[in-house]
């Protein structure tokens, strides 16, 4: 297994010069800060001669009703000190969902600086949303952020009414007990919210879940619970299908005449066998690559079509040629920028195992000798006899050890205990 670089060095992981080492997985989390730059994501299965499945787009309406139906409609409102994750994370689902998601600031201004010191970016002020009728209002938390959102009477208002007219809404982390309790929005309503603020719900109600739904209200814990608690709202707007859809993980394998073949095509099997959503996309003219063995593998599209969506991980094959092609794809580059830059990509300074051809040159802290080491977000692994384990390494990261272990007895495969 080849590198695509000789040396992974915070230089490299930085991506001023993005050459990394092979088979090195990236994991995503957040997108853009800029709420109005956020697209809703489309995922699609891959339609090669790796999967059988029909390619398809998550699509809010059926595409066969000739009847234009309006997207739902979502209401997620900020101030300063807003827990930025959370406010991300609901955003960005929901709009991967299909819907039409408002950021509107409480404050006077659209930029706001959330409870960690980031800058968020609303869509529009909350003035601007009185007179509107939304299917959702989801609440962020943070602190001061749930105490600027209870302060603000428009959004009270808003809420009130979603609330009277039965219609969808939820409070995350502090909101629930600091935001729409002094509403009096949790009224007979079984209600969670984050641990140092369960003491100020009432005890009848109060329940110790990550996430609760109590008719119209849906209630959820804390940051660690945000994505969750995002699904649930996507479920109860779009329906359980769409909510499967969308907590699927979606990985990118992007790959080159001189990829090395038996990498690509075990993380691709292994991955859907996980009911991971792969995708392999060719940095070539064409989607049909050449392998370093001679294998002939169609990919599933270009890699300026992929680069559309947005990736919870992204895979780097090796092979000596296909990674130095890999490395002159300036697209590719580009989406690994995106990766950083969204706070979706780490590795400086992290522990790494490599081919033992280059396990010398690496700067970073190595551990030689590994089969796979996962250090944070960075996977890496060491050659073709590593190739499962490291498959099998990332199903575990994405859906825990029992997916991954499933998946090994399938392949009768001996995985480990530890």
């Amino acid at each position: 297994m080849e590198s695509l670089s000789p040396v992974l060095s915070p230089t490299a992981v930085k991506f001023s010069y993005p050459k990394l080492a092979s088979m090195a997985a990236y994991a995503a989390t957040l997108p853009s800060f800029s709420f109005t730059s956020m697209a809703s994501a489309q995922r699609r299965t891959p339609t090669s001669i790796h999967s059988a499945k029909p390619t398809k787009t998550l699509s809010a309406t059926a595409t066969t009703n000739p009847i234009s139906v309006p997207p739902k409609k979502v209401l997620v409102p900020i101030g300063y000190g807003t827990e930025e994750m959370e406010a991300v994370i609901i955003v960005d689902v929901l709009r991967r969902a299909g819907a039409d998601v408002t950021v509107a600031s409480v404050e006077p201004q659209l930029q706001i600086e959330a409870s960690c010191g980031t800058k968020l970016v609303a869509d529009t002020s909350i003035s601007s949303c009185s007179d509107q009728i939304f299917d959702l209002v989801a609440l962020p938390g943070g602190m001061p952020g749930s105490v600027r959102l209870r302060d603000c009477a428009a959004l009270q208002e808003i809420t009130r009414k979603q609330a009277e007219e039965s219609r969808l809404y939820g409070a995350i982390c502090a909101a629930p007990a600091v935001t729409l309790l002094p509403w009096g929005l949790l009224k007979r309503r079984q209600t969670t919210c984050h641990p140092a603020f369960m003491h100020k719900l009432p005890t009848f109600w109060a329940v110790k879940s990550n996430i609760q739904v109590s008719g119209g209200l849906t209630t959820s814990r804390g940051p660690g619970t945000s994505y969750g608690f995002a699904l649930c709202l996507v479920e109860q707007l779009f329906g359980e299908s769409i909510a499967k859809e969308i907590g699927e993980s979606l990985v990118l394998i992007p790959v080159a005449n001189g990829s090395e073949d038996i990498e690509v095509v075990t993380i691709v099997d292994i991955l859907r066998r996980a009911h991971v959503d792969v995708i392999v996309a060719s940095v070539e003219k064409s989607v049909r690559i050449l392998g370093s063995q001679g294998t002939k593998i169609i990919a599933d599209k270009l890699i300026g079509v992929a680069a559309e969506s947005t990736y919870d991980l992204i895979i780097l094959p090796g092979g000596n040629a296909g990674a130095e092609r890999l490395s002159k794809s300036r697209i590719l580059k580009n989406l690994l920028k995106e990766q950083e830059l969204a706070g979706r990509v780490y590795g400086a300074g992290k522990k790494a195992t490599a081919h033992p051809s280059i396990v010398s040159k690496l700067t970073n802290e190595v551990i030689n000798g590994t089969k796979v080491v996962i250090d944070g977000k960075l996977i890496t692994s060491r050659g073709l006899s590593t190739v499962t384990d490291f498959a099998l390494a990332i199903v575990s990261k994405l859906h825990g050890h029992a997916r991954a272990r499933s998946v090994a007895e399938g392949l009768v495969y001996d995985y480990p205990r530890s």
